[in-house]
């Protein structure tokens, strides 16, 4: 290759290194083990403090019916006996000798552990930490204490009433697919878990390459960068990419005479409506992405004409639009809760008020810079805190990219009122939806509301 070339080779290299490390904010600094394992370091010298915190791409988004909640018990285990901590009591007394603070989450397409600790104790944590991911033993004993409590938090979420309305609503948003997008789980699927579908959730998905490792507070970076390589370097790669091995099912579209539903519960006071489209994903169609937070900030607007028609003229007691970010279809869900004088007028008016999203005066400019700046200034608000920022940052590494994170705010604001109108035309104005309601017993006896279409009538 001749000399010219080499510099354009290098030129090029450079550059485009350069643009990379330009979407990280100054104070992270990111790197790559041989074996696969992304290291974030994001340095906050403000208090003498550090978290720890691995992130696995796993979650509900990669269960089987038959293995429903798996991801979740799975995450309960975390914190169990391993190869180097034999039980839950020797765990928890190591805990309190480092001054730790724990917990960890399962959501659709992410589980994440997290310790924060005295800085001076950041070595012993990463050690504890290298065992509790690498060599879990998931002692049949141990698993079988989890059923208390796993059985309360199935308990304390069902004596909600919204969870059967949430629950049957999600079964029709998702079909056959219900368990993707399911990450509680299934109640019996995990009491009657064994250690093998442990081992077989292990040996799909916790591996170096398919984890990044995040480790912030008062640390240095290059310092930070050795500890991890020495303890975690050994750790082998899998040495298959898990989503091309097992890939995620994609979501049929909505359709069919089956998607309203009426729901009763003894425990419900007031109405509650859900209804929901299949939105855009960060693989498919990331700029309606930004264009779907703009839109469901600005209906929250106490100024908006969403709010205004619906919660200030009395019709309705709470009313609003959200979208959850997803790497596979993310959800765009309407919450309502009609006044139960106004009922059938509400809803009248629900349906109004959809089919005006796309008039080109149903939000103001105004509007519109104001949803942009609230997400900006919530963002910043976030970020007060690092040891609870650092959760913001994996699910995002999870669901979108880092880089799509950190230069969030950036492309929020290049959000224009067109973007807004495709977003709208493209998910939501004419599409299949999924439509139900929660009533009280004596409200569906009183009302005959037997169908959803009892409410439009």
């Amino acid at each position: 290759m001749k000399r010219y070339q080499l510099i354009l080779v290098f030129l090029f290299v450079f550059c485009s290194i350069t643009k990379a490390q330009n979407h990280l904010p100054p104070n992270f600094f990111l790197s790559t083990l041989d074996n696969g394992l992304q290291i974030l370091v994001v340095e906050d010298n403000s208090v003498p403090l550090s978290t720890i915190e691995i992130c696995v791409k796993n979650g509900s988004y990669t269960e089987s019916d038959e293995f429903n909640g798996l991801s979740h018990l799975y995450e309960h285990m975390f914190f169990k006996a391993n190869k180097d901590i034999p039980s839950q009591e020797a765990y928890l007394k190591r805990v309190n000798e480092l001054g730790i603070q724990f917990n960890g989450t399962t959501s659709e397409e992410r589980v994440n552990y997290f310790f924060t600790m005295p800085v001076h104790n950041l070595d012993a944590g990463l050690q504890f930490m290298n065992s509790a991911i690498r060599y879990p033993l998931f002692l049949p004993s141990e698993m079988k204490k989890e059923d208390p409590v796993v059985d309360g938090e199935f308990q304390r979420a069902e004596s909600d009433p919204t969870f059967s309305l949430e629950d049957k609503f999600n079964r029709k948003m998702w079909g056959g697919l219900y368990s993707r997008k399911n990450p509680i789980g299934d109640h019996q699927i995990i009491l009657s878990a064994t250690q093998e579908k442990m081992k077989v959730i292990q040996g799909k998905y916790y591996w170096p390459n398919n984890s990044i490792l995040v480790i912030a507070g008062d640390v240095h970076h290059n310092e930070v960068f050795d500890k991890v390589k020495n303890i975690f370097g050994d750790w082998q790669p899998s040495g298959f990419d898990a989503f091309q091995k097992w890939p995620i099912p994609e979501v049929k579209p909505l359709g069919g005479d089956t998607l309203n539903f009426v729901l009763t519960n003894q425990n419900a006071r007031v109405p509650i409506v859900f209804q929901g489209w299949h939105g855009p994903d960060t693989r498919n169609d990331v700029k309606s992405t930004y264009a779907a937070d703009i839109f469901s900030t600005i209906l929250g607007l106490a100024s908006s004409k969403f709010q205004r028609e619906l919660v200030d003229s009395g019709l309705a007691l709470q009313a609003g639009l959200s979208y959850q970010s997803a790497k596979y279809t993310g959800p765009i869900q309407l919450f309502c809760v009609p006044n139960p004088v106004h009922l059938k007028e509400c809803m009248k008016k629900l349906e109004g008020e959809i089919n005006q999203f796309d008039n080109a005066d149903y939000f103001t400019d105004e509007q519109l810079e104001t949803a942009k700046n609230q997400l900006i200034i919530q963002d910043t608000y976030n970020k007060e805190k690092t040891s609870s920022y650092v959760h913001t940052v994996t699910f995002w590494w999870a669901s979108a990219s880092i880089d799509y994170y950190t230069t969030y705010n950036d492309m929020v604001k290049q959000v224009t009122r067109q973007d807004i109108q495709d977003y709208i035309h493209k998910y939501i104005k004419g599409h299949s939806k999924v439509s139900g309601i929660l009533l009280p017993p004596q409200m569906q006896d009183a009302m005959k509301i037997n169908s959803y279409n009892d409410l439009m009538n």
